[in-house]
């Protein structure tokens, strides 16, 4: 039995299809991350369900979700979100400064900022004793929840969950200390593929913020 062969056309054609919907869902995505504060991997299962992807399609990498943030918030919310950026960077600071004995590292969109009013803030804490910094809570009165996820490195670790009041913007703020062991602290350090650091520590927040400023 011989089969047709598939003309080039029809498969370029089929690839532009898919480049366009991946787009499509990157910018859908992009929306319900800053208009609803989900996080990367909801946003993009959503949208890809809410734009009739096939179950099996491929999704839009980070990077590209990323871009498709910074161009919803140029766009949509280039007034509001700088205060609402530095409001969280001011908080992400004194968190920072209480855990110092941790070697609190900030990530997330905190960081690389793309942060709105709706995000979170993701500290990555490197020691070697992970109950050590819930006694440190305890001694702060700070009441917080406890779970397993995964780290950075894809390794189960703990994350202690907590609120903490945001006076800039009237209202509480999740700070999210995921524990790592003090040796994960290097591999932490190795930039993106696009060169960028993904984390950074207190110095590296207060360089990135001034540089910005002066940008």
């Amino acid at each position: 039995m011989h089969f047709a062969p598939v003309s080039s056309a029809a498969t370029q054609g089929r690839m532009a299809c898919m480049e366009t919907l991946t787009h499509e869902i990157a910018a859908a995505a992009a929306r319900l991350v800053v208009d609803e504060g989900l996080d990367y991997g909801a946003a993009k299962r959503r949208a890809g369900q809410q734009l009739g992807a096939p179950p099996r399609a491929a999704l839009p990498g980070n990077d590209l979700v990323e871009a498709a943030v910074r161009e919803h918030i140029a766009i949509f919310h280039a007034n509001t979100q700088p205060r609402e950026l530095a409001a969280l960077r001011q908080l992400a600071l004194a968190w920072m400064q209480r855990l110092a004995e941790f070697r609190p590292h900030l990530a997330g969109a905190v960081w690389n900022g793309t942060a709105t009013r709706l995000s979170d803030i993701y500290l990555q804490l490197f020691c070697d004793d992970p109950k050590a910094v819930e006694i440190a809570l305890i001694g702060r009165r700070a009441n917080y929840q406890a779970r397993t996820v995964s780290g950075f490195n894809g390794a189960p670790v703990e994350a202690l969950s907590l609120s903490s009041p945001c006076p800039e913007l009237g209202e509480t703020v999740g700070v999210h200390l995921m524990i790592h062991d003090h040796d994960d602290l290097r591999g932490a350090l190795k930039p993106r593929a696009d060169g960028q650091s993904p984390r950074g520590d207190r110095q590296a927040l207060l360089r990135r913020m001034a540089q910005e400023a002066q940008a």
